[in-house]
């Protein structure tokens, strides 16, 4: 996400008039987002959404507890970061996909499926890119990583650590005691990416797109 807005922000400076490193960190976005999805289905047991996703009543429920100062542990996402998670990706899969039918100056900086849209809806989605970005995923992001942190020094949950090591220490969790790691889970995360690239690539090619 960083190197997208640096791509964009810093193209004079990259020497890039035609935006070719935005488009692509855009297009590594989309395969990422589309691998993250493809990982909630066929990943370890606390990245399968089924082991995380639950209703707004328990979302709600947990927040309560939260604000109560209750002590609820969860070895993967609770309920409320459940959500959290969905809407960023929902976010950034967004933006990525309108990123695909944007018209910046002319036709040397446009997504490569603009073609398939009128020039009006080229504008709109333009304008959307940028504000969505500006005033929608950044403060999200932004809320993301403060809860974290918070979360970390108030709870002493090691949320961040466990997020780069994918280790939490020993506790009566609540939604599993301990994960259920896949068979071969290396192999499996890179023949998931090789399918999300597959889908999104695929994809673009399919409806005439050019990258």
């Amino acid at each position: 996400m960083a190197a997208t807005w640096v791509t964009f922000y810093y193209a004079e400076f990259l020497q890039d008039p035609t935006l070719k490193w935005h488009r692509w960190t855009g297009y590594a976005l989309l395969v990422l987002v589309t691998w993250r999805l493809i990982w909630g289905f066929a990943g370890s047991s606390t990245a399968r959404f089924s082991a995380f996703v639950r209703g707004p009543v328990a979302a709600i429920g947990y927040g309560a507890d939260l604000a109560r100062r209750r002590s609820r542990h969860f070895l993967g996402h609770n309920p409320l970061g459940a959500w959290m998670v969905l809407a960023l990706l929902g976010l950034v899969a967004f933006q990525g996909v309108i990123g695909l039918f944007t018209v910046e100056h002319n036709d040397l900086t446009a997504g490569p499926l603009y073609k398939l849209v009128s020039e009006d809806t080229q504008k709109l989605l333009t304008r959307w890119h940028r504000l969505a970005f500006d005033w929608v995923i950044l403060p999200v992001i932004g809320l993301h990583v403060v809860a974290n942190t918070l979360y970390s020094l108030i709870k002493k949950d090691p949320l961040i650590k466990a997020m780069v090591t994918g280790r939490k220490p020993r506790h009566d969790y609540e939604d599993q005691r301990e994960a259920v790691i896949v068979a071969r889970p290396i192999l499996r995360g890179m023949a998931c990416l090789l399918a999300a690239a597959a889908i999104v690539f695929g994809t673009i090619a399919a409806l005439g797109g050019k990258l």
